[in-house]
């Protein structure tokens, strides 16, 4: 592979400029005088990146040599760049891009924003092996408060799969249908981060302890989980129904889980009431 020069300076001399020194941690001025231009400036990246500032005005002038894949990842997190930008600066840079290292469980702070903003309806985040990383009020009536329990057994696949074989669970065609969906997704993730320790545990955790699970595996559907329409029966208002949507976070590949209710029907009204009661004490175990 070779590097295109031209493209490497301008995607860097793009992705530098669209920065604030707040972005990454810089005061406004820097001590370097009065900005004339937008984004950071040449000296503050190459500091950021542990290079010296002739080596990064090279690249940017698309006149430097070859820049290693040391230099590529300090340029990376230097420009605080996505996954995808980050394939893109390798790849033009003649270099493979590195292996993605597993589900990220690092929660953006907009979509802890994005999750409280929504009172009215339930909505919880989960990360690519289905591990539950945050959700709002209004989920604990769902899921429970799962504050206290430990981390790292919070996973909705092995909350599904602890159901007894004689669980009404089951039984009903939605719920089967949802879990199998479930099941497909993390086929789907198992193959996007290979050897991943947690999803490989995960995998044969439940193997070991649910024939249904195994059945599931087996079959080797991949299925990339998307909105169902589920019917619950709430021990608290009785009877919902609800489009049960996933909105997939690019970023990180989490998914937030959404439970949207139709305007004005006996569903939106219950979460309304459900909304209104009192907070939840946390459980101290994942129910069963």
């Amino acid at each position: 592979m070779t590097v295109n020069r031209q493209e490497l300076a301008a995607f860097l001399r793009t992705r530098r400029e669209r920065l604030l020194p707040s972005d990454v941690g810089l005061p406004g001025g820097a001590g370097l005088g009065p900005r004339r231009t937008p984004g950071l400036r040449r000296q503050e990246v190459a500091e950021l990146a542990g290079m010296s500032i002739d080596y990064y005005i090279r690249l940017e002038q698309a006149r430097g040599p070859q820049p290693s894949r040391q230099v590529l990842g300090a340029l990376a997190r230097a420009l605080m760049l996505t996954i995808d930008e980050r394939e893109y600066l390798f790849r033009i840079a003649g270099e493979a891009p590195p292996a993605v290292v597993g589900p990220s469980s690092e929660l953006l702070p907009a979509v802890r924003y994005l999750l409280d903003s929504m009172p009215l309806t339930p909505a919880y985040v989960v990360d690519a092996k289905f591990d539950l990383l945050a959700w709002n009020s209004l989920a604990t009536r769902f899921i429970g408060d799962l504050s206290a329990y430990p981390v790292d057994d919070r996973n909705m696949l092995r909350w599904m799969f602890r159901q007894p074989a004689d669980d009404l669970h089951w039984t009903d065609e939605d719920a089967l249908a949802f879990t199998a969906t479930s099941v497909g997704d993390l086929r789907a993730a198992y193959a996007r981060y290979p050897g991943d320790p947690g999803i490989e545990r995960l995998v044969t955790e439940l193997l070991g302890v649910s024939p249904v699970f195994a059945r599931m595996w087996h079959s080797h559907d991949v299925v990339v989980r998307r909105g169902v329409r589920k019917r619950v029966n709430h021990p608290d208002v009785g009877p919902l129904e609800f489009e049960c949507q996933l909105l997939h976070i690019g970023d990180s590949d989490q998914r937030m889980i959404v439970y949207c209710a139709e305007p004005g029907s006996p569903t939106e009204d219950a979460f309304r009431r459900l909304a209104a009661m009192p907070a939840l004490a946390a459980l101290p175990a994942m129910r069963d």
